[in-house]
């Protein structure tokens, strides 16, 4: 071979990158947004009632209410994801079904229905935390790194506010 590329080769390389320009998703940033926001707003607007209905109608404190709104909102997300309907919403609405709490359930319960099959100790019990295991132990240490930044600037400046 005299190292040029034939013309069915040629051929083949154009049509292959036809096909990739043609199966190649194409996003739209201002729909994606506003999908987001969207999904985000429908997701706290349910949260907000859930804490109203906790105060006004069943007589919880703040807190007690927050508790109870958050523990409605995770098992719901549980149960969508269980339905497999969560990850249509996550479909829809990207960050804003994956940045709230729900998002956070969603990512523990996944890996769960996912590996039971293999059983409770090597399936769910060591991939419940695949997803989520990265997010808890960044948060952990970013709350800890910025505890010691805080302390120090309490430190330096001899004051806490």
């Amino acid at each position: 071979m005299d190292g040029n590329k034939s013309q069915e080769q040629i051929s083949l390389e154009k049509d292959y990158a036809e096909y990739v320009k043609k199966i190649t998703p194409t996003h739209n940033l201002a729909l994606q947004m506003l999908r987001a926001f969207f999904t985000g707003g429908i997701i706290c607007v349910l949260g907000q009632i859930l804490l109203n209905y906790a105060k006004n109608s069943l007589g919880m404190d703040k807190e007690m209410a927050g508790s109870f709104c958050s523990l409605i909102l995770v098992l719901l997300s549980v149960l969508l994801t269980g339905f497999n309907i969560y990850p249509c919403i996550v479909k829809f609405g990207g960050a804003g079904a994956l940045v709230p709490i729900t998002g956070f359930a969603n990512s523990v319960a996944s890996p769960a229905i996912e590996y039971q099959k293999e059983g409770q100790v090597f399936g769910i019990g060591c991939k419940i935390f695949t997803i989520a295991g990265p997010v808890i132990l960044y948060g952990i240490f970013t709350s800890w790194a910025l505890g010691i930044i805080h302390y120090l600037f309490i430190l330096y400046t001899g004051s806490a506010g």
